[in-house]
């Protein structure tokens, strides 16, 4: 009898070993864009945004590949619940969110909050229609 996922502690360590690299790439992202003078929290919105479109991509490509086998299990949660889920932070948005509107800025809070969810779906959509006719174009 094979042990649940969630019990399995290689799987549990590649998850883990993901959600590092992604947090790391978080970190750098953010050292990259820095701040923005306007307040608006720009390295969120683009790992966000970024991580969606990927996610999207990913899990797309390993759906194309068929039954899930072990390797594409690893790859779903190591890059997918790992890597990605490290690299993108709705935590922080929310966090983010709330800063603006201590700050008096509302309207920019929820037009952060919505363009965050909006786009990051649009973003996660595109990654599914670019890794499916990725996948038709091999086929051919």
């Amino acid at each position: 009898m094979t042990r649940p996922p969630h019990l399995d502690l290689r799987l549990v360590a590649v998850v883990a070993v993901g959600g590092a690299v992604g947090t790391t790439a978080r970190w750098a992202v953010a050292e990259t864009v820095g701040a923005s003078p306007s307040g608006w929290p720009t390295a969120t919105f683009v790992v966000n945004l970024l991580g969606s479109f990927l996610l999207g991509a990913l899990l797309e490509a390993l759906l194309r590949r068929g039954s899930e086998s072990r390797r594409g299990r690893l790859v779903r949660l190591g890059a997918g619940t790992g890597v990605l889920g490290g690299f993108t932070t709705f935590s922080s948005l929310a966090l983010e969110m709330e800063r603006l509107i201590a700050a008096g800025q509302v309207t920019m809070s929820l037009l952060y909050g919505v363009l965050s969810v909006v786009l990051g779906l649009l973003a996660c959509i595109a990654g599914v229609v670019l890794a499916s006719r990725h996948h038709r174009w091999r086929a051919r």
